[in-house]
């Protein structure tokens, strides 16, 4: 369905009331409706008598017939007139709809230190990288007009864009206007399915393609699992590696995002398992080291915050550089065994005889709007003449197992911190936590926001950006 006219249409009706008019032939000199073509709408004069009528119809070939969907103007107080005996219709260009209508005029004495959007009242605009992103009403009716003019620099300079993505566009698109940039336009609401389109207006002297626009992000990744324990062993997860920044995204392009799962705990005389990695704009943020059971390696897992080591002085893994910090060392004897290390801080060191060492702290983040610290490495536990447990980092480390024997705590969900590890006691094994899974958040101005994704992110809103939490693998889509 689209909207035109044509030149030189009417044609006669003999249909009474307030309804679609049966059409009932051209006028001599004139051509019939038949032109508009079946399902498109027009702007139609309807004269009856005395009484007139100015609208949008729909033409229907079927029955050859108009229907009075918009009444512009009329000489019933702009309600629909009553027909009665043989009235005239024919093709009209509304002055409402004319470019030369004085709401339009009007945009070109309009001149503010900002750039605006003028038809009846003024859309505000949002400056974004030195542009202006135009923002359309969310339910244009057919044959809407909308101005936008810059009056804030000088031609070719400081030039406003149309946004093609933004949310309230999605079932009204823009049609060669797509993110170009200009200095003045006036667009025409078509149809839903034809959108807006340019009915006048004048590009820059070298119209650029705006194609890009700036996101922040968040990645962490699964968190290390703590170790088991049954004689020697009981360190602490080490938390997932953690990644912030900000990037640029391409309009059209699909980012994908994998959220990594925290690695299993250590059953009884085992080790954890690393946990595993998130990636997202070509980055990995590494997966947590395990918590290491003493004869199956002793040394914590490498990771992007390491996991604390075994027993019988076994030193912590190494963290990755930028991502988190190294494992805490595990002690002889009737040990302490050492913390995972977390994004902000390394695990502690076990002492000999008395405690675990606590898990390394995270790091906070205000990517949501409100600051919540992930990536805190799991506490390590005490063996048997242990007086002690280590204390889980913030930001999702786990708990040790309770003094005189327990399992360990589990790292925090989509916070990334390792697994607690297992506290020994001579009656009983204990098993060490699972790491925490990871996450991806994505934040991007709300007027670039698209709303196409998969994967199912919650989405929020903080000022003016748009949040996409993503908690299971997924896609954006700019």
């Amino acid at each position: 369905m689209a909207l035109v006219v044509k030149d030189r249409v009417q044609e006669t009706t003999t249909t009474t009331g307030t309804g679609t008019v049966t059409l009932a032939g051209a006028v001599t000199g004139f051509q019939t409706f038949s032109v508009i073509g079946d399902g498109n709408t027009t702007f139609y004069t309807i004269t009856s008598g005395s009484d007139w009528e100015v609208g949008i119809g729909t033409y229907t070939s079927s029955g050859t017939t108009l229907s009075r969907d918009t009444i512009l103007e009329s000489s019933n107080s702009g309600s629909a007139i009553t027909l009665s005996g043989t009235s005239n219709v024919f093709c009209t260009y509304p002055a409402e709809r004319s470019v030369t209508s004085e709401k339009v005029l009007n945009w070109q004495s309009v001149k503010t230190a900002d750039f605006n959007a003028v038809s009846g009242e003024a859309y505000p605009v949002n400056t974004t990288s030195g542009l202006v992103v135009a923002t359309l009403p969310s339910t244009p009716a057919v044959g809407d007009l909308v101005g936008f003019v810059d009056y804030a620099g000088t031609f070719d300079t400081n030039n406003f864009i149309i946004n093609p993505n933004s949310n309230n566009l999605n079932s009204y698109p823009i049609n060669a206007v797509n993110s170009q940039e200009r200095e003045g336009i006036l667009l025409v609401y078509v149809d839903a399915t034809q959108g807006w389109i340019p009915f006048a207006g004048f590009n820059t002297a070298t119209p650029t393609q705006a194609t890009t626009y700036s996101a922040d992000y968040l990645l962490v990744a699964g968190g290390g699992g703590g170790a088991g324990v049954g004689g020697s062993g009981c360190s602490g997860g080490g938390a997932g590696g953690m990644l912030t920044g900000s990037t640029t995204l391409n309009y059209g392009t699909t980012y994908n995002f994998v959220v990594g799962a925290g690695g299993a705990g250590g059953i009884t005389t085992s080790s954890g398992s690393q946990g595993n990695n998130s990636t997202g704009f070509s980055l990995t943020a590494i997966g947590g080291g395990y918590g290491a059971y003493a004869s199956q390696g002793g040394s914590g897992g490498s990771g992007g915050g390491s996991a604390g080591a075994g027993a019988t002085s076994y030193s912590g893994g190494t963290g990755t550089s930028g991502q988190g910090n190294n494992g805490g060392a595990s002690q002889t004897g009737d040990r302490g065994c050492g913390g995972g290390g977390g994004k902000g801080a390394a695990g502690g060191n076990g002492v000999l005889n008395t405690r675990g060492g606590n898990g390394g702290n995270g790091t906070a983040s205000s990517i949501t709007g409100s600051s919540v610290t992930y990536a805190g490495g799991g506490a390590g536990g005490g063996q048997r003449l242990a007086t002690g447990i280590g204390t889980a980092g913030t930001g999702g480390g786990g708990i040790a197992g309770t003094l005189g024997g327990g399992d360990g705590g589990n790292g925090g969900t989509n916070l990334g911190g390792g697994g607690g590890g297992a506290t020994y006691n001579a009656s009983f094994y204990s098993d060490g936590g699972s790491g925490g899974s990871g996450v991806v958040i994505v934040s991007v101005p709300t007027v670039n926001y698209t709303g196409t994704t998969t994967g199912s992110p919650t989405v929020t809103t903080s000022g003016s950006n748009t949040i996409m939490k993503f908690t299971a693998s997924g896609s954006y889509t700019a």
